[in-house]
């Protein structure tokens, strides 16, 4: 649609203050973990590619846009240089990319030097993947950052993505990332530089790790309920902060973004298995029993399973094993986030007295830490289950290693005859050296066989968020 120029000039120049000499005005000082890796990118980028920010909505990816553009103009980057713009705006969804960067050029000449270009919610630009096969082929002087879903964009243009953009996967905030956001002042937390070191920690040590996880379990339990999204945890009301979780972020997504990015039209049928869902966060799921208690059509059930993995609603966890293990096996479904399930089913705290519900929340966290952590690395999740029904909650694979864990969340102190699903994999498979098992008790930290470590989940997850600062693995 033709949209008159001095109108997308005007919209432009608001998104773009720095034309004006003007600063970006409310942006956070802190940072998320993967600015440092975003940075890396779009200064000094291994290859050239274009970078697609993917993850769900309101975690943050438009604000790390904005700080990745103060710190190219603080480092002498031309202003005329550098576009934001985001494709939610109408008129420059109806306008176009292509009307987009001619108004901009016509508005600022370009200057020496590369040329940054921000596309916020590029899933609502027409052929987005052909345009940036397009630039990174022919214009090596172009640096490309654009957010949106991954799921649509590498769909629609699988081809063209292949060796063209390098994708930062962005999961909620990580509890340490919380914390830091809140400014929750806490004592020294002792940090690791490996998982494995642990299993070499002198006692003394580790009662030192034991007494600092001691302040760190109730702002666990909040962060559970107010979930990693930036706006909910920066609200004082517990209510409200679910309140917005549910109405401004799950609606959107179910609502909005369903019907404008995958033509959904059965909105009440998704609503209600979402919810289900919801009620049975972490559990093994598949299409028959779905489709029976809802009445929905299995392969619109093993849509919707699609649609809300596509829309980074729900983490879909396999069977551990290869080929017809595999195939065979029913799916664990865990939500994005620890939050939403609360949230939704509208719980408040009251989730905190619930053990089974808190427990899922947990294992929720533990699955979301885990797989932002080990994203990079390429790792391969899934979980364990034999024949008597033993079960051991996730495999990690990072090359030939294999490292399970289990997520025992409660009051008592975990012993070795709670682990039976993990004591037998250990015996079907000696090669393996390490095994973790998280917990909700403090005084749980330490080792409790030669080849397991007991570590509290507050504890687990302080430490997994701070290495994403570091950009170090430590879990392999």
């Amino acid at each position: 649609m033709k949209i008159p120029k001095e109108d997308l000039i005007a919209i432009l120049s608001q998104f773009n203050p720095w034309w004006r000499k003007e600063k970006i005005s409310d942006l956070p000082e802190w940072k998320r973990g993967a600015f440092q890796e975003l940075m890396q990118w779009i200064e000094n980028p291994p290859t050239h590619r274009a970078i697609l920010l993917s993850g769900p909505r309101q975690i943050g990816k438009t604000t790390l846009l904005l700080q990745a553009i103060q710190q190219l103009l603080q480092i002498g980057t031309s202003p005329g240089n550098i576009l934001y713009a985001t494709f939610d705006h109408p008129l420059c969804k109806l306008a176009g990319l292509d009307a987009v960067l001619e108004a901009w050029r016509e508005l600022e000449p370009k200057s020496e030097g590369p040329e940054y270009i921000f596309l916020d919610e590029a899933q609502f630009i027409k052929d987005i993947g052909t345009w940036v096969k397009h630039q990174i082929d022919f214009f090596k002087s172009k640096r490309i950052v654009f957010t949106g879903s991954a799921a649509p964009l590498i769909h629609v243009d699988q081809e063209s993505g292949v060796g063209r953009w390098h994708t930062l996967r962005l999961s909620t905030l990580s509890f340490y990332e919380y914390l830091q956001i809140k400014k929750i002042q806490l004592p020294s937390i002792p940090t690791i530089s490996s998982l494995q070191d642990l299993f070499s920690t002198a006692k003394n040590e580790l009662f030192h790790m034991t007494e600092s996880a001691k302040f760190l379990i109730g702002h666990f339990h909040e962060y559970l309920i107010r979930g990693g999204f930036p706006q909910t945890a920066l609200i004082e009301s517990i209510t409200q902060s679910q309140k917005l979780l549910r109405e401004d972020i799950v609606d959107k997504v179910l609502k909005r973004d369903m019907t404008a990015l995958f033509g959904v039209r059965r909105i009440l049928e998704l609503e209600q298995m979402f919810i289900y869902l919801c009620m049975h966060d972490g559990g093994m799921q598949d299409t028959q029993t779905i489709s029976k208690e809802l009445g929905i059509a299995k392969p619109t059930v093993q849509n919707f399973i699609d649609l809300l993995e596509s829309t980074h609603l729900i983490y879909r966890l396999p069977p551990f094993g290869y080929g017809k293990e595999v195939l065979r096996g029913k799916n664990k479904l865990y939500l994005g986030d620890p939050a939403i399930a609360p949230a939704v089913l509208m719980r408040g705290k009251s989730i905190l007295e619930d053990p089974n519900a808190l427990g899922n929340c947990v294992e929720t966290a533990i699955i979301g830490h885990l797989w932002s952590h080990s994203v990079s690395n390429h790792a391969r999740f899934s979980y364990w289950r034999n024949s008597k029904e033993k079960e051991i909650d996730l495999i990690v694979e990072t090359g030939e290693k294999l490292i399970p864990i289990e997520v025992k969340y409660r009051s008592q102190i975990v012993q070795s005859n709670d682990l039976i699903g993990l004591i037998d994999f250990f015996k079907q498979k000696p090669s393996i050296q390490r095994g973790y098992v998280i917990t909700k008790m403090s005084q749980d930290l330490g080792l409790l066989q030669e080849k397991i470590m007991r570590i509290p989940a507050s504890l687990f997850c302080y430490w997994l968020g701070a290495a994403e600062f570091v950009q170090k693995n430590i879990i392999s």
